[in-house]
């Protein structure tokens, strides 16, 4: 009996040690693959590296000692290094503003055509191919590309850079969440539909209590996600601190461009934070 375990043991080890050379040789062939077609060299990589490392240097300001608290006047002191955060500051209310927006839209219309699209909600067939073809053309489009087309067509300010986001997200969003709903169990479901109740009351009370940790998840992700991609449709016109960190770079103003990035930092450090400790809160029944 030890005999023929052992020999089962070895045929199951020898085959996973096979399996994976063989798909680590495959990731490798598809590797090379990929970058020969995207012409991609890491000559040119390792070569061009320290430009990039230079540009950094560039953007560390010049700081004295001596001078740290000194006047906005004086170059050295932090005063001098921040002279546009009356400027930035704003920016980056908007910015997170934008994001918030966007994410509490594109949250609550993701939850509904979420429960409409998973295929143990006893939807319509129809209904929910429909929702998820609109939502896989959502989540294909970049939200550059949105927030090009909708600058175009509502000028420069925050509302394209709102309606990029909350589509792309929508589009995100709702294949997360009824991938979410399709993965619950379905033993709440059997018990609350042989005791009568109907499909609302069945969503509310079976599906709901256990995906919602899911959902709040994702959604708070979502909106770090957000507000990272909200500085970057900024560089199109779409508003926030993806302007002024544009324009930084374009008029070569290293130091202002650390100080814009040092801002974008510190608020994705904070949005990180806070989400955790209020998915706790709310989910865990824990402080915050």
């Amino acid at each position: 009996m030890h005999n023929d375990f052992e020999r089962y043991y070895q045929q199951i080890k020898g085959r996973q040690k096979r399996d994976t050379i063989l798909w680590s040789l495959l990731l490798v062939l598809l590797y090379l693959g990929a970058g020969q077609v995207a012409e991609f060299n890491l000559h040119t990589v390792w070569v061009s590296l320290p430009h990039f490392f230079d540009y950094l240097h560039e953007t560390i300001p010049v700081l004295h000692w001596s001078l740290l608290f000194a006047d906005g006047h004086t170059e050295g002191s932090f005063a001098y290094w921040g002279y546009r955060l009356h400027i930035q500051l704003p920016l980056i209310w908007e910015t997170l503003q934008l994001a918030l927006a966007a994410t509490l839209m594109s949250v609550m219309v993701a939850t509904i055509l979420a429960f409409f699209a998973a295929s143990n909600t006893q939807s319509p067939a129809a209904l929910r191919l429909a929702i998820r073809t609109v939502v896989a053309f959502l989540r294909t489009m970049p939200e550059l590309a949105w927030a090009v087309m909708f600058v175009m067509a509502f000028g420069i300010g925050a509302i394209p850079g709102f309606l990029a986001l909350a589509l792309h997200s929508i589009g995100s969003l709702t294949k997360l969440f009824y991938e979410a709903i399709e993965s619950a169990s379905d033993k709440p479901v059997r018990g609350l539909a042989a005791g009568g109740a109907t499909k609302i009351q069945r969503m509310r009370f079976a599906f709901w209590p256990q995906v919602k940790p899911i959902f709040l998840s994702y959604s708070f992700m979502r909106m770090e996600v957000n507000f990272r991609q909200s500085t970057i449709l900024g560089l199109v016109g779409a508003g926030g601190i993806g302007q002024e960190l544009m324009t930084n770079i374009k008029l070569d103003r290293y130091d202002q461009v650390s100080m814009t990035l040092l801002l974008i930092i510190v608020v994705v450090s904070l949005l990180d934070t806070f989400s955790g400790r209020l998915r706790r809160w709310v989910v865990e029944g824990q402080a915050a």
